[in-house]
């Protein structure tokens, strides 16, 4: 007997037929629940994570550079005198950056 090895098993062609069916059968979301997802997703806002810093003014102090100090022109570092490398114009370079 000759068989037919291009045809779908039976219990194949039933898979995929109500995969088909299933897929037809949902539906996409309208714009109204999204837009309800995303302001429930929102309201967690408030919510503090441990070890978190909410609502607190860090205080830093500034302090300039002293005159033996630089600001580099490439890594943006204040380094000492003794690192200074190579000026260009108004720029200053350590000896790390020109390494």
């Amino acid at each position: 007997m000759a068989q037919d090895y291009d045809l779908a098993r039976p219990e194949v062609a039933e898979r995929s037929e109500e995969t088909i069916n299933g897929v037809r059968a949902t539906t996409a979301p309208d714009a109204r629940g999204v837009v309800a997802e995303l302001d429930e997703v929102d309201s967690l806002d408030g919510l503090e994570l441990p070890g978190a810093f909410v609502g607190e003014e860090l205080v830093v102090r500034v302090i300039p550079p002293a005159a033996d100090e630089f600001t580099c022109g490439s890594c943006f570092l204040v380094r000492h005198r003794s690192q200074l490398a190579r000026t260009a114009g108004p720029t200053v370079f350590c000896r790390d950056c020109e390494d």
